[in-house]
């Protein structure tokens, strides 16, 4: 399946990314490569993660406290929101 970002997801991610830069060199690479894992297990098995809430699917991402919130289109798999999950669920997608 084609996977599509919105801008949010793409903002999401680079702004996760700079600050564990900040953190430790490097370290947001491996935050990279940790997203990368997970769209393949999505794009692998999308229906494998269940739906969090609305028709939002939710994909926890390994090492980092962040989750991938997308949706299962006709032809595509849309990511919503790369989501840090110590922020105030009122802000999911």
């Amino acid at each position: 399946m084609k996977l599509r970002y919105t801008d949010r997801s793409k903002d999401d991610v680079e702004l996760a990314f700079a600050w564990y830069e900040r953190q430790r060199t490097g370290l947001g690479f491996e935050f990279l490569d940790c997203i990368e894992a997970a769209l393949q297990n999505i794009i692998d098995y999308p229906d494998m993660y269940q739906i969090r809430y609305s028709h939002f699917r939710g994909c926890p991402i390994r090492r980092f406290p962040f989750s991938i919130f997308y949706t299962i289109e006709e032809n595509e798999i849309v990511v919503h929101s790369v989501f840090d999950n110590r922020q105030d669920p009122k802000k999911k997608p």
